[in-house]
């Protein structure tokens, strides 16, 4: 793409009032053509002659921006007029926010101060073959616009009944275009509408709407007002213990909606920002609102779904939809760690451990690619990965959460088996190895540092946010992980990787010289998960011993979470995995659930057993990180995975529990869909279970502990009360 346009803002600064740009301007007959190229300094909408252009919410959506700006390509011929008035509104977004909130972050005032930067093309192709192109540049205008302030965590402020006095000139910045790309990531969209359940009156005496489900997005009303008249909202994702709107937890987040109406019956909602939230107060509201007046806009990046998930336990169930809702509502352009408060970042942490769940409830290859692009961009100059992507200053260098270098690229290769991502990615592997190689002061080992550890682990020492596992343990467990997937993915690209298969054996060797012992979940966990254990079946014995003997509960956190079922079900332990999975009472993945949560917590306790609150700093209650149990769901409750990258050959293997009448899982792969189910059934005086599996591709079945190898069909099988296959 080549540009002739210039980047322009108002030659008056605006302070917080997004300013619009105009462009009017006429065509003659016979166009058979007229394509939008666009982007801003910001978060734009665009409209030409009254008709919004594109679908796309919050263009141009989230990346390292100063490397990589994704501008967009709209096809407007159809809007075309004779006399044309092109508008485009921009407001502050992600790349002039105060982000992130809760930090001083060197640059982030700078970053608040930059212009409403526009720049934009309008390319016209006539009958003849001819062509023209309208591009921003100093004869276009500004004028305020109705969004009298918007920003990320704030929110925004629209009065309805102003109206621009004059234009104003525009100015030419001196700024180039070598940092534009094409749209790469999928587009943000409105995706999901959710009417109001109930409104009512809380016992503080506040007006409070539910819609019944937490969404990401904002609230669209409808109103009948008079000029003047203000509405004013605050977002909340969960009422106290006494029944009374509350939203502490958003720390410095304000996420406050004003509205200043104009004359008559009108429909509003945010241009500009968004929102985490089940519920807003009507701090001021004209009229007696009612449920039908309001509506939350679930907005999110543009993903296929692929994967779901049922069973016959309805709060298993809850389950299922609420890591759905938690990915919906944190994949808005980035894998964000939560929607609603000072924060919203694309932690590396999360994002590699809930990855694999990802990729099969929706299709998110396109999705990551763009990311992990960013991650590219970002790492840093010794090899290390910001802890968020794109990058906010808070810092690299910690394992599991710098490992999403490795992990991610990997996962998305296996489920959808295109090497392309390895080959984007693999420089920025390497170098992380080579980061944890020259930083450690033991070789091959990962030790110093300063790391996250084993976030939110259920057995941190008292006022520790960070589990008891040691962090030498976890890192250098990890630094063996990333290795193992370099060499793999070195061998799919075809490259030389000797020297790493051989620090990979150097560094199991120094693992099993250093921890001849396991002191934690989480510990044992990963030396059988990344196979570090010299006795993988005696660490898993001893890990569920341990589950036992801590009441059948985890003990885990961020780190070990993932991981947790899939060692137990593979080492002959898959009771124990549903037992944890099937626990109600804290900590579990259905406690939650019991308390109302229709998405996933940040911690398992956010709402305690008295209905206190867990804190108030650190709270979210969607956070999908520990909705990666799914992925346990899929993998081995339902059986399903690939046996060869991109589902080209599948392994379906169900282990099926009594304690499920049945449970289902489908995923729609590149290959065509697959589907597993069982079900427990008596026939004539005996219980058997019954197996349903649709393969699009060769598959290996393994049903009743008999292995059988299949060509794509359907098959049904049945084994006894035992076990065995009949």
């Amino acid at each position: 793409m080549e540009w002739s346009a210039k980047w322009i803002a108002p030659a008056q600064e605006m302070g917080d009032v997004c300013p619009v740009f105009v462009k009017e301007f006429a065509v003659g007959e016979g166009v058979t053509k007229a394509e939008l190229f666009i982007t801003a300094m910001g978060v734009y909408e665009a409209f030409l002659n009254g008709e919004r252009v594109g679908e796309y919410v919050l263009a141009p959506g989230w990346t390292s921006y100063e490397k990589r700006l994704q501008y967009q390509r709209y096809d407007v011929t159809g809007l075309l007029k004779e006399q044309n008035r092109l508008e485009v509104t921009v407001g502050k977004g992600w790349y002039r926010s105060p982000m992130p909130g809760w930090v001083n972050e060197e640059g982030k005032g700078a970053r608040a101060k930059l212009p409403a930067g526009l720049i934009a093309q309008l390319v016209i192709t006539g009958a003849d073959g001819s062509r023209s192109v309208i591009a921003t540049d100093a004869d276009w205008t500004a004028q305020e616009s109705p969004i009298r302030f918007s920003e990320i965590y704030d929110g925004e402020t629209c009065d309805a009944s102003f109206e621009a006095k004059e234009a104003q000139p525009v100015v030419c910045l001196e700024k180039d275009t070598q940092n534009l790309i094409p749209q790469q990531g999928e587009e943000i969209r409105e995706q999901e509408y959710v009417a109001a359940e109930r409104i009512f009156t809380t016992p503080k005496g506040e007006l409070v709407v539910d819609f019944g489900q937490e969404v990401t997005g904002y609230v669209r009303f409808t109103v009948d007002a008079k000029a003047g008249d203000e509405v004013e909202i605050s977002h909340g994702e969960v009422l106290d213990k006494e029944g009374n709107f509350y939203n502490e937890n958003y720390r410095g987040a304000k996420a406050k909606l004003r509205y200043t109406c104009k004359d008559g019956l009108q429909t509003w909602h945010p241009r500009m920002t968004f929102f985490g939230f089940r519920y807003i107060r009507l701090d001021s509201f004209p009229g007696t609102p009612a449920p039908e007046q309001f509506t939350a806009v679930a907005v999110h990046s543009h993903m296929k779904r692929t994967g779901r998930l049922s069973s016959s336990n309805p709060l298993l169930n809850r389950l299922f939809s609420n890591v759905v809702w938690g990915q919906r509502g944190n994949f808005l352009d980035v894998p964000t760690d939560c929607p609603q408060r000072d924060e919203r970042l694309g932690w590396t942490g999360d994002a590699q451990a809930f990855v694999k769940t990802a990729s099969y409830n929706y299709d998110v290859e396109k999705f990551f690619t763009k990311w992990l692009a960013d991650m590219a961009a970002d790492q840093c100059e010794d090899g290390s990965i910001p802890h968020v992507i794109p990058a906010c200053g808070t810092g690299s260098g910690s394992a599991a959460w710098d490992d999403a270098a490795t992990i991610v690229p990997w996962q998305v290769y296996m489920t959808y088996g295109d090497p392309q991502i390895l080959r984007q990615q693999f420089d920025c592997m390497k170098k992380y190895i080579g980061y944890i190689s020259a930083s450690t002061k033991d070789e091959y080992l990962w030790t110093g540092g300063t790391h996250y550890e084993d976030w939110l682990g259920l057995d941190a020492p008292v006022g520790s946010y960070k589990g008891s596992s040691r962090a030498d343990f976890i890192a250098s467990a990890f630094y063996a992980y990333s290795t193992s997937l370099v060499v793999k993915a070195g061998k799919v690209l075809g490259e030389d990787v000797s020297e790493y298969e051989a620090l990979y054996e150097n560094i199991v060797k120094a693992f099993r010289q250093t921890f001849t012992d396991y002191r934690t979940q989480t510990e044992m966990v990963l030396a059988v998960h990344f196979g570090l254990a010299e006795d993988l079946q005696k660490t898993a014995d001893q890990l569920a011993k341990k589950v036992k003997a801590d009441g059948e509960k985890l003990q885990t956190g961020f780190v070990g979470t993932p991981y947790l079922l899939h060692v137990l079900s593979g080492y002959g332990h898959t009771e124990l995995a549903y037992t944890l999975l099937l626990r109600t009472e804290y900590p579990s993945w259905l406690y939650p659930v019991t308390k109302g949560a229709t998405t996933v917590w940040e911690h398992w306790d956010g709402i305690m057993e008295n209905g206190d609150f867990w804190s108030t700093d650190m709270n979210s209650f969607n956070h999908y990180a520990y909705g990666a149990v799914a992925d346990w769901v899929y993998e081995e409750a339902a059986g399903i995975k690939p046996a060869e990258p991109g589902f080209a050959k599948i392994r379906i293997a169900p282990k099926p529990d009594a304690r499920l009448e049945w449970l289902e899982a489908s995923l729609e792969t590149r290959q065509g869909l697959v589907r597993s189910a069982w079900s427990h059934i008596e026939e004539n005086g005996c219980r058997k279970v019954r197996y349903e599996i649709i393969t699009p591709a060769p598959a290996t079945l393994v049903i009743g502990g008999v292995e059988k190898e299949v060509q794509a069909g359907e098959y049904v099988f049945f084994t006894d009360e035992k076990g065995s296959c009949i």
